[in-house]
Order: structure tokens, then C-alpha cells, then sequence
């Protein structure tokens, strides 16, 4: 097992008292797998993704990548988030060398490993622009080179493409299924939008409302080359019915696993 989540639960603190926000949750990743986890508002789905990142502790269960346990931020693990997280005043090369710089790496290999993962995103002719110069779509992809650099054994994305509009996230969404072919990395990616969980993912965590858990698991068999017209296929709007009826029925606090052939 990749990714190893067994019965995670996360409380906060509050002046009325504590709140629970995950409970009992399980969830895997294998080796090179993309999984999308979609839920409501306030499921707890970004504080999930902050634990496994390690920018949280969890208040009881394990979580492990290749069986060692997550016990704070590491190069194991790239993040992705939704505002971009780029510092304004560098070109968009230092930023992709950034995080390397705070490991220590030396000037050279920072500037390969930035060239390369530009390059791999698309954004070579870019790389003494700075952030503002660039488009929303762009800069996204800037975050993705920074997190990739780190040669991470999972990628997290925390609904990395919720502030585009309707024609850039579409094209991003194929573009980071082409890079994730290339790349053979795995990830794990936070999404509110179904129809993009469904586009991306080889499988998908339902997660209740709070606190949330994972009420089903659902298995995206929709092969591998999937375009345009991958959103007209009959499976596909299958898919994104069933996991809006899971989403939006009276919580169930039960597990299941469903796959359609």
C-alpha cells in the first residue's frame, strides 16, 4: 500500500467545546493511482488533505506512505493548493527553485531541476516571467512544477483548479492527466466539482457530511485516454448521478464499494 489511512479522526478545539471533523475515515492510494476525494462543504476534505501533508497532526488513527507514519511535512509528499502560493516578486524559475533552495540543494542542480519540470509543464519560454504576467491556468501549473520538483512519491491537490474558468479548468484537468501519465507519479487531489473527479480519477472516495468519513468508494472505469468526448459517454454521466444522489441523501454511516463495468 502507497498511501495508508486506518481510522483517522481529527478533532478541533473550540470555545464550546471540541468539534470532531474527521472520524473513522480509511483510505488508500496504490503506487501510480489517481484518486479524487469529493464531499460537501465543510466534510472535512481539505483537513484531510493537511494531514497527510503533515501541516496537521491527527487527534487518533495512522497515516503512512510506503508504511512509514506521517508525522510531519516532507519531500515525500508535494502540495498543491488552489491560490497558487507564489511569491510575487520572483520569476516564475525562482519560484519553481524555491523549495529546493530551502533543502539545501546547490544552484545547479536547482536550476536543472527547475528547467526540467518547467519544460514537463509546458512553461520553458516562461521562466523569467513573473506571476503576474501569467494567466490563472499558468500559474497553477507553476505550483505544479514547484511541488513536482521535490521528485515527491505523491502529489496532493487541494481543488487546484477551483478558481478557473469553466474552459481553463477543462483544459488543465487534461493537462494534468497527460502530465500524470508522464510523470507516473501518484495523486491524491480534493475536488468539490464531481464531473472532474469523475474525468481524472481511476477512483473516488464519497465522503460523508460532518464529520466526515467515507460512505462509498467508487471505481472509475472509463480507461485511459479520455478527451472531450469522454463527458458525452453514458458511463461517465452514470458516474456523476450516482455520486450527487451519495452527496446529497441523509448521511449513511456506512462503507461500501461500487464499480460499474
Amino acid at each position: 500500500m502507497h498511501l495508508d489511512i486506518s481510522n483517522l479522526r481529527k478533532e478541533f478545539a473550540t470555545t464550546e467545546g471540541f468539534i470532531t471533523v474527521l472520524e473513522d475515515l480509511n483510505l488508500q492510494v496504490e503506487q501510480g493511482e489517481f484518486v479524487c476525494v469529493v464531499g460537501a462543504s465543510g466534510s472535512g476534505k481539505s483537513t484531510l488533505l493537511r494531514l497527510i501533508a503533515g501541516l496537521e497532526q491527527p487527534t487518533a488513527g495512522t497515516i503512512a506512505v510506503d508504511r512509514q507514519p506521517v508525522i510531519r511535512p516532507g519531500a515525500d509528499r508535494g502540495m498543491v493548493f488552489q491560490d497558487y502560493t507564489l511569491y510575487p516578486w520572483m520569476t516564475v524559475q525562482k519560484n519553481v527553485e524555491f523549495g529546493l533552495k530551502l533543502q539545501g540543494v546547490d544552484q545547479k542542480e536547482r536550476r536543472e531541476q527547475a528547467s526540467y519540470h518547467l519544460d514537463m509543464v509546458g512553461l520553458s519560454d516562461f521562466s523569467q516571467s513573473l506571476p503576474s504576467q501569467l494567466s490563472g491556468g499558468m500559474k497553477q501549473r507553476v505550483a505544479i512544477a514547484r511541488a513536482l520538483t521535490s521528485r515527491p512519491k505523491i502529489l496532493l491537490m487541494d481543488e487546484p483548479f477551483g478558481a478557473l474558468d469553466v474552459q481553463t479548468k477543462e483544459s488543465m484537468q487534461q493537462f494534468l492527466l497527460e502530465l500524470w501519465a508522464r510523470a507516473g507519479i501518484s495523486i491524491l487531489m480534493i475536488t468539490h466539482d464531481v464531473q472532474e473527479a469523475v474525468f481524472l480519477s481511476q477512483r473516488i472516495y464519497v465522503m460523508t457530511a460532518r464529520p466526515g468519513t467515507v460512505q462509498a468508494e467508487i471505481k472509475v472505469n472509463l480507461g485511459s485516454n479520455r478527451d472531450s468526448d469522454t463527458r458525452q459517454h453514458r458511463l461517465f454521466k452514470q458516474y456523476q448521478t450516482q455520486i450527487m444522489q451519495l452527496l446529497t441523501a441523509p448521511s449513511v454511516r456506512k462503507y461500501e464499494t461500487v464499480s460499474k463495468a
